[in-house]
């Protein structure tokens, strides 16, 4: 029904707007009596294979929502129906902010692909957590951190220690954003003094509380094996919980879209199915130098049940969807939940 019905009319909107329509529709129509057990019928799919047990966390399949679908923890609970094993929220910042001027996602159909510079707009840490204060405890949520746009890259840290202790006891897990290309500067701050510097401050502020959180890092996949390598000895030093690989590209290469349709969008990061081959290359250079030591969560191109299987057999540990979950519609987490438990 999505493909047919749902996704042709979403497509006749904007992509910001359609997010915005999907958003409220899901909403309003689980507050109708049953529906959501509906839902649940329909998508979920339970099998003790799936089970995964991750930097100290149970997670009942391995496939989650990537952050920036619901960046301020309005809809975790309504989405988990539909079979997700986790929902990672943001990217928030301490103060909300309107993101950069609009439009500021686009389509592109040919390659199954967004482009898109948000610029973290969002509400800001303190209107998620009154959200979050409501959150099924037995629902595994991420909290996905970030800086202000006008906070310079030197008072970085201070954003992400606001977000860690506003966020601490309402998420399961953190992952330090450094690394969306549509914050100016932000991915400087995956250079190594800079990176080292906000990864320590944080695990510090961690290891002081009663019991710390897996803390994570998300990465671009746009590095390259030196900048990589580098990761990797930070990981390890500070001894993080996982990575996660990848966020959007800079990248326009190997596109169908028409060369002048790609320029005339300009800046922004790319997802979706261009993005395939070149996150499952970081994932397993990853995987190939963390050992089981610290886990990677795959994201990037994944549409079908075949593309999570290349992540896992990659290395990874996790799968995250965002842009095959609004091309392929749920129904995806549901088949890649089952082609793996019948592996």
């Amino acid at each position: 029904m999505y493909k047919r019905i749902v996704k042709p009319v979403l497509f006749l909107f904007q992509p910001e707007k359609a997010h915005h329509i999907a958003f409220t529709s899901i909403k309003v129509i689980c507050e109708i009596p049953f529906v959501k057990s509906c839902i649940k019928g329909i998508y979920n799919y339970k099998n003790k294979n799936l089970e995964r047990e991750v930097f100290g966390l149970k997670f009942p399949n391995p496939v989650g929502l990537a952050a920036g679908f619901d960046k301020d923890a309005k809809l975790y609970d309504e989405l988990a129906c539909f079979g997700f094993g986790f929902i990672e929220i943001g990217t928030l910042t301490p103060v909300g902010q309107p993101g950069n001027p609009k439009p500021r996602s686009f389509r592109l159909p040919k390659d199954n692909a967004l482009i898109n510079r948000m610029g973290f707009n969002n509400e800001g840490v303190e209107a998620a957590v009154l959200r979050l204060k409501k959150r099924n405890p037995s629902l595994i949520i991420g909290g996905n951190i970030g800086k202000n746009k006008v906070t310079p890259n030197e008072e970085a840290v201070n954003d992400y220690e606001k977000c860690f202790h506003a966020l601490f006891d309402y998420v399961d897990y953190f992952v330090v954003n450094v690394s969306s290309p549509n914050t100016p500067g932000l991915r400087e701050l995956q250079d190594k003094d800079s990176l080292k510097n906000i990864l320590v401050k944080l695990q510090y502020i961690n290891n002081l509380k009663q019991k710390s959180k897996p803390l994570l890092l998300k990465i671009a996949p746009d590095l390259t094996d030196t900048q990589l390598d580098d990761i990797v000895a930070i990981a390890k030093e500070v001894k993080l919980s996982g990575i996660i690989a990848t966020n959007t590209t800079i990248s326009r290469e190997g596109l169908s879209t028409e060369k002048s349709v790609v320029e005339n969008i300009g800046a922004g990061g790319l997802s979706g199915k261009p993005l395939t081959q070149r996150s499952t290359e970081v994932v397993a250079y990853l995987c190939s130098r963390l050992g089981k030591e610290i886990p990677v969560i795959a994201v990037g191109g994944i549409h079908s049940a075949a593309d999570a299987q290349e992540k896992l057999n990659a290395g990874a540990v996790l799968v995250q969807l965002y842009t095959g979950f609004i091309y392929e519609g749920p129904g995806l987490i549901k088949q890649i939940n089952k082609a793996l438990a019948n592996k």
